[in-house]
């Protein structure tokens, strides 16, 4: 995956999860904050692979 192809995953995963974490449901809520960690994990992979020029 690409730079830009990876942050674009990362904003996704990171938006649902918040919305996920706004559910009445504890287990939603609880899936909502892992997927918005894995999206900023995932925007950081895109950043590393910019700086490094998607050679990673």
């Amino acid at each position: 995956m690409g730079e830009l192809t990876d942050k674009i995953k990362g904003n996704v995963n990171e938006a649902v999860g918040k919305v996920k974490q706004q559910s009445d449901n504890p287990e939603t809520r609880e899936e909502g904050a892992a997927q918005e960690g894995k999206g900023k994990a995932q925007q950081f992979a895109g950043k590393v692979k910019g700086a490094l020029g998607d050679d990673v």
